[in-house]
């Protein structure tokens, strides 16, 4: 059994594409690990043109013991070399309807829309990816030097994420794309409208809401103190059975503790500690779920003083204790 959001390190299993860009966007509308088996597939949908523009949503059964947050992110993925790939990601995790839960159903297309005359639904909820390559955002690059422009150049080199907010138009633009009445010519024309549409708003929050470039925290306008905290986030992985205190994480990655605890939170949206928290017990899922280590043996390797200690934390973030874990 797969977990979604557990470490990925070359000794381990690597998980396909889809299933990686799912762990990000679930990561934050469920705030709690999540296991490749605990979700049941009901509907799938891809759309692409070759090299440019890639779409798929995919549906799932929401369970009534989970509490989801309609969330939406900006990926901007930058590779160096020659043949680096570049591209932007928007995700999107959107809950609360009821669809058919049938792959085939004898009402025709409600497998895929909303139907009230159906006797198969679901509660349920869907993920969106729409991946734009560097070739296919190259047409709307103008002769201004403006911010847009620049992310559109794939000129800012480092990776990274940003939520996007959910606002009333890009829901519309979502439910119109799961219940297009189009087909054929006229669904690839209303299908690109759409995705269009999408890229704006996306950019919209990326550049207006100055999420990429211009903080609350003034130090954080420099690209130094950026990679400072980034710096930081990878430290905390690497320590992941060896904790670190903010004094020296601080001291390694050359700020202070004020300006590290300020800059992270406003970079990543969480404390370092509750992070680091998260990141400990994803691991220990990890380790539990799929190795099939026992707690005392993963207490000790989280770096925890008792078991007690290590499974009351393990409870506090995903609501179950290690042992009920292991029993599934």
């Amino acid at each position: 059994m797969t977990c979604f959001l557990c470490p990925v390190r070359p000794d381990r299993l690597i998980l396909p594409l889809f299933m990686v860009a799912e762990a990000n966007i679930l990561e934050l509308a469920y705030k709690r690990p999540f296991l490749q088996d605990d979700l049941e597939l009901l509907h799938t949908r891809e759309k692409s043109l070759p090299g440019q523009l890639h779409f798929t949503m995919r549906r799932y059964r929401l369970q009534p013991q989970w509490s989801m947050d309609d969330t939406g992110m900006l990926a901007y993925h930058y590779e160096k070399g020659k043949n680096g790939e570049k591209y932007m990601e928007l995700r999107f995790c959107i809950s609360g309807n009821r669809y058919c839960s049938k792959t085939q159903c004898s009402e025709g297309s409600c497998a895929e829309k909303q139907s009230g005359d159906c006797k198969e639904q679901a509660d349920t909820f869907d993920v969106f990816s729409f991946r734009y390559s560097a070739a296919y955002l190259r047409q709307f690059v103008s002769d201004k030097a403006t911010e847009s422009d620049a992310l559109l150049q794939f000129k800012r080199r480092n990776s990274f994420t940003n939520v996007v907010s959910l606002c009333n138009r890009t829901r519309s633009i979502l439910e119109n794309i799961v219940a297009s009445p189009y087909e054929g010519a006229f669904e690839n024309i209303f299908f690109a409208g759409q995705v269009h549409s999408l890229l704006l708003y996306g950019l919209e929050c990326l550049v207006e809401d100055k999420a990429a470039e211009s903080f609350s925290c003034r130090f954080l306008s420099q690209d130094s103190d950026r990679e400072k905290m980034l710096q930081a986030k990878e430290l905390l992985h690497q320590h992941i059975g060896n904790p670190i205190t903010i004094k020296e994480l601080s001291r390694k990655v050359g700020t202070n503790e004020c300006y590290l605890k300020k800059g992270f939170k406003e970079m990543f949206g969480t404390t370092i500690f509750d992070y680091y928290q998260r990141k400990r017990m994803e691991h220990a899922t990890f380790l539990l779920h799929e190795k099939g280590l026992s707690v005392t043996e993963v207490s000790m390797l989280l770096g925890y003083s008792s078991i007690s200690h290590f499974s009351t934390a393990f409870k506090k973030h995903t609501g179950i204790k290690p042992c009920e874990l292991l029993l599934r």
